[in-house]
Formats: structure tokens, sequence, C-alpha cells
């Protein structure tokens, strides 16, 4: 249709109250009815506005603590007619439905809800809207009559329309209806996340929401935003706030997770560096500095321009450490920054200004599974969490770990878990001194992660992602002076590679599980 429908009733029912008042002020400056419901209605008549309630429209009260209040024909009726049809129109006015052209709802907030700590099944179910969603999905479907607004920040451009024209252009009502149907899509799918029991159901809504629009992605060519799960926790990545430098890239919040992700998983006061998704870096020292210290000397050629991720608050001792002459790093992430260290960020010259500093607020939460896209559809798989205690491990070397060596083992184990296969990782005193990744085989990923250690490679811990197949990687090791294999076993050719183990002198162990990471 070509004609613009005038908007001369609109129904209001929101939650998040922000902005209301004046919009729905400029509404009444147009001669628009109002139509409300409950808190809505309360806000709107404080404000001095003149309300109708939804039970003066219905002929019917609000019942069962406001269950149902919207959910009948004189509501649905009027927003689902068809007003140029004939059949629709002597229904309606036989039934005395009279019609809703504008509808402004937000949905009750269970995302915040079930977010909380604690929060109860009772809660959470009192916090699944019913109405609100049923409102909004009937006026999108009828977007050739119905203007549907679900989010305070439509409220202006929906006004400036209704002022320029009395009503609102089918490309405006059509645009704010698949924003509509996206909302209950996503609010649906929040629900059914939360109270899903199984980790990979039949059917998995997904419900992601914009919360940024990117300059670009991996490349300027291409597009890219970041979505959330619809509110985005506390601790990681996507709910962090960037408290200075330049905007975020595609490209470093995918080092930013991955720094995060690997922090996350060591000691308290812990460091890492990230560059392309790889650990070049990581160490657990004394303090958060000497564990930066630490993690940059493992392999300072690849730093520069990587990624710094803390197990611990970013002060200003260790901003200043970090932002030492001949450093350059794009991101630094922590749970806590204090305003100092911000501040001697902001100051600085050169690439300190620029820096992008990352707080996220707390610890990093949990995933419950992984996505990642394929031509044509999805895989999902359950998040690797598992995290093996070397208490677990089994020594099947002539020779055990001292103890020293199964710090450095159990560090070297962690750090291989985030690093691409085939991966391999050296150790030694807390420090990642070596890393061998994305090889096509085994043996290449121990000759490049001995050949970054040098000499740091003897004595050294060594981890691998997954068995060796041949012997001829603990042979490479050896080599270089690596004094302890940590692996998953379960080749057939375990014995051959436990003999070259013993025959080097070299202690062994197995964890009994792989850390593949594709």
């Amino acid at each position: 249709m070509t004609t613009v429908p005038k908007v001369s009733r609109a129904l209001l029912s929101v939650s998040d109250k922000t902005g209301l008042a004046d919009f729905a002020r400029g509404l009444a400056a147009l001669k628009v009815e109002l139509v409300s419901t409950g808190g809505t209605a309360k806000a709107l008549r404080e404000a001095g506005l003149t309300v109708r309630d939804v039970s003066d429209l219905t002929g019917f009260p609000e019942m069962m603590d406001g269950r149902v209040k919207t959910l009948h024909p004189k509501v649905h009726g009027g927003l689902l007619g068809i007003r140029d049809k004939k059949d629709h129109v002597e229904a309606a006015a036989k039934a005395g439905i009279g019609w809703i052209d504008l509808v402004v709802v937000n949905l009750y907030p269970f995302e915040a809800t079930v977010s909380k700590p604690g929060v109860t099944r009772e809660d959470a179910v009192e916090n699944i809207d019913i109405g609100g969603p049923s409102m909004v999905r009937s006026a999108a479907k009828n977007a050739d009559w119905v203007g549907i607004v679900t989010r305070p920040d439509q409220y202006a451009t929906v006004l400036e329309e209704l002022k320029a024209q009395g009503g609102l252009t089918e490309a405006t009502r059509r645009r704010l209806s698949a924003e509509a149907f996206a909302m209950t899509a996503s609010y649906d799918a929040a629900i059914s996340r939360h109270f899903s029991v199984e980790p990979l159901p039949g059917r998995l809504p997904v419900g992601l929401k914009r919360i940024q629009s990117l300059r670009y992605g991996e490349n300027p060519h291409q597009a890219g935003s970041l979505y959330a799960w619809g509110q985005a926790a506390q601790g990681s990545i996507a709910g962090a706030k960037v408290l200075g430098g330049k905007e975020l890239s595609y490209n470093n919040l995918l080092d930013a997770d991955a720094a995060w992700g690997l922090v996350s998983d060591l000691p308290p006061g812990s460091a890492a560096i990230i560059k392309h998704l790889t650990p070049c870096g990581a160490a657990a020292g004394s303090d958060g500095a000497d564990s930066f210290r630490k993690a940059l000397a493992g392999d300072p050629v690849s730093a520069f321009g990587g990624i710094v991720a803390l197990n611990g608050i970013l002060d200003l001792a260790l901003a200043e450490e970090i932002g030492k002459e001949g450093n350059f790093f794009e991101v630094i992430v922590a749970p806590l920054i204090q305003p100092e260290a911000s501040e001697y960020f902001a100051k600085g010259a050169k690439w300190r200004a620029n820096a992008r500093l990352v707080e996220t607020g707390g610890a990093r939460p949990a995933e419950a599974r992984t996505l990642r896209s394929i031509s044509g559809g999805v895989l999902v798989q359950q998040a690797d969490e598992t995290a093996e205690a070397p208490a677990s491990w089994k020594t099947v070397s002539a020779r055990a770990l001292t103890p020293a060596e199964k710090a450095d083992a159990a560090l070297a184990w962690i750090v291989c878990k985030h690093v691409k296969s085939n991966a391999i990782v050296l150790v030694k005193d807390r420090t990642v001194v070596g890393v061998g990744a994305g090889q096509m085989n085994r043996l290449d990923s121990v000759f490049l992660a001995c050949r970054h250690a040098k000499d740091k490679a003897r004595g050294a811990a060594l981890a691998s992602d997954a068995f060796f197949p041949f012997r001829d990687g603990p042979d490479e090791a050896a080599k270089a002076g690596v004094a302890v294999l940590v692996q998953p076993g379960g080749s057939i050719r375990d014995k051959d590679v436990i003999a070259a183990a013993d025959g080097h002198g070299m202690a062994m162990a197995f964890t009994g599980v792989r850390h593949f990471r594709h």
C-alpha cells in the first residue's frame, strides 16, 4: 500500500520506561489517544498525561496478578484487523472493536533477571512476558496498518515521522516489524536457553543481539558486528568495558577473547600474550609485573603488537611495566583496571594513548557450548572447560616428574589447550619459552617450539595436545634438552614413545584427555 495510515490510538505497555514520558507527550500533542496498562499507565499519569486504561477498552479487568490484561479480542482484533477488508471492518464494528494504530511495548526483563546470582525458578517464570510478545507479534504481523515500537531508541525517529505526516511510512512500518520479530525471537531463545536441560538440544534457538557495529570484519572489504546472547555476561569480552584507546576491531575482539580465555585458566597473578589467536607468551610469576616480564621474554618478537591479558588488577606499576619504551600492544585485558593505570595510558605518547584497555569486571564465565559456522550450517559442541589436575596424570616413564617439573608441565598443559593443533608448548620456570602451533604434523610443531625456546628448552617441560603417533617427536625434543613430556597417550605406538622417553632419561606422564583446537 502507498498511503500512510493515520495514527489515532496508541497502546503503551513497557517494562523499560526510559524516555517514555517524553515520547507519550509527543503522541498526545498529535492528538493520539493513549491506552495503557498497570505500571505504564501509572507512570504516564504521574507525568501529567491523560491515559485510558486497557481494562476500559476491553471491558474486562486485569486479573491474576496482571498475568491477564491484554489477551483479549478487543486488543488483538484492534491490532490484527485489515482496515480495507470489508468483512474485517464489519466484524470489528459488530464486536465493538476499535483500531489500534501504534503499539509501544518492551518486555519483562527476563535476561536481566536470570543473570542474577541465585535466581529461583519462580522468579524466572514470573519474568516470562506473555501478553507483551503477543501484542508485538500481532502488531508486527499487521505492519500494513500498524506500527510496532519495541525499543526506546526508536522513539525519536518514530515521533519525527508522525509529526511530519501523521503516520508511519510503509518502509518504516516494515522495518519496525522485522525488528520486532527479531526481538521476540531473541526473547524466546533466551527463555529456551535458560530452561534447557540438554547441552545439545534438538532445536537450538540462537537469539543474538547486536551490541556493536564494527568498522569492518577480518579485512576492510568485510562487514562486521559484535553480537551477544541477549545481555552479555559480566566477565565476558562481549560484556566488557573499553576504558581507553581506539574502538576494538573484529580481530582485536577475537584475540582479546583468546587471551582472556587463556589467562583465566592460569593461576591468579598470571599474564598471557596472544598474537593471531596463538599464545606467544604466558607465565605464572610472583606477581603481575613479574608474570608480564616473563611472558614477554618468552617471545618478544612475536609479542610486538599483540594482546596482553592479566589474571589480576592492572595497577599503575604494572601499567608502567607494560608501557615501557620499545613495547607495543594493541589491547590490554584485565578484570579490574585502576584509574591511575587508565590515566597513564591515556596520557602516554605513541601507542599507549591508542591502546584499548578492556575491563571485564569479573572472572570469565564458563561457556556451555561453542558455535562455528560452516557452509549451510553451524557446528555446535560443548565448550572445552575440562581441566585435568596433575594428580590425575599417570606417570608412564621409568623416571617420575619432580615437583618443579610437574609445576612446569601443568602450566604447559593448560597453555597447550589454547594453542591451535598440532600444538606443542614448552615451559621452564613457570614461563612459556616455546610454542609450535597449527602445523600439519606434530614433528614440525616440536621442531618450531624448540627452535623458539633455544637454550631455554634444556630442562623444560613439553606438552602435546594429542598423542605422539611416533617416537620422532620425543627424539626431536631430546635433541633440544627437553626433560619432561606430558601428553594424552592412546597411540598404538605408545610403547615406542615411552621407550624413547626412557632412552633419553626424560620423564613422561599421560593425561588421558585430548585438547584439539582446530
